[in-house]
């Protein structure tokens, strides 16, 4: 009998402090929600930490950019641009400003120095500045074996993103270029109908409209000078809306950026400029 009693005993211990298959599980589930819950309080708390960083670099940014904004041009840092009185070593202008309308829409003209630090090109508009571009350059001669293509000639190879100017004797000077970006790209042979300094823009209206839907404001004209997309020169192609000029945006050379305009550095197109005559051919290759 007392061996029966102790038997009763031992398993009804036994079965008290053994767990259940359906307590184990139940328990494994609670432990996994309660991972899941700190690792998602932990996420939350490392995504406001960055928030509130970012939120601070930004305002950090304004800030900067409205004090540099509020200087002088002549006092920011890494400027490109600089005005002076003219002084211009081969022709020296200058113009009298009576009016403001005068002023303000009167003819402009250049000329075109070098010296050792920049290309330097006086940019005559009211009272007369000179306008210190930047010197960066592309060009370099080239052998040229092409033989179809007349002396004086310009022949543009989009895929290459090059534009090479005919100098006869074999050789040629070639230039980095911008071209039409994808589905606004040409080709064609045409002529130099007109060259401009420091030319003015009347934007199409179909860019207009274009850019608008995006959200991009562009005037209906700007007025050459160093601030305007055509850049220091432009010689105009005939028979079509385009032109090879310069660019106040350097970074933009050797890319897909324009609208079926040939693009240059403001340095290239000066140079090429000088050399181009009216009534050159033009060849455009795809």
């Amino acid at each position: 009998m007392k061996r029966i009693l102790m038997a009763a005993a031992l398993g009804l211990a036994v079965s008290m402090t053994a767990t259940s298959p359906v307590q184990a599980a139940s328990t494994s589930q609670e432990e996994a929600i309660l991972l899941k819950k700190k690792k998602a309080l932990a996420a939350k708390i490392a995504a406001e930490k960055a928030l509130a960083e970012a939120e601070a670099e930004a305002a950090k940014l304004k800030k900067k950019r409205s004090a540099a904004a509020a200087k002088p041009a002549a006092q920011r840092k890494g400027a490109i641009v600089k005005i002076e009185p003219v002084v211009d070593r081969r022709v020296t202008t200058r113009r009298d400003c009576n009016g403001f309308l005068k002023c303000l829409f009167g003819k402009r003209s250049a000329r075109v120095t070098r010296n050792g630090g920049y290309q330097t090109a006086s940019f005559s508009g009211a009272g007369g500045n000179k306008v210190k571009l930047s010197r960066k350059t592309t060009s370099e001669t080239v052998a040229w074996t092409e033989s179809k293509y007349p002396v004086g000639s310009i022949v543009v190879k989009t895929p290459e993103r090059a534009l090479y100017y005919i100098t006869g004797e074999g050789e040629a000077i070639r230039y980095s270029v911008g071209v039409g970006k994808e589905g606004m790209q040409w080709s064609g042979s045409s002529t130099i109908v007109r060259k401009a300094e420091w030319p003015s823009w009347t934007p199409p209206k179909t860019m207009i409209a274009r850019e608008a839907a995006k959200g991009h404001y562009i005037p209906d004209f700007m007025e050459g000078g160093p601030g305007n997309p055509l850049g220091a020169r432009a010689m105009y192609i005939g028979g079509s809306i385009y032109r090879v000029h310069g660019t106040n945006n350097e970074a933009s050379i050797g890319g897909a950026v324009s609208s079926g305009c040939i693009r240059m550095m403001n340095a290239d197109v000066v140079d090429l400029y000088d050399r181009v005559k009216i009534g050159a051919k033009i060849y455009v290759h795809q």
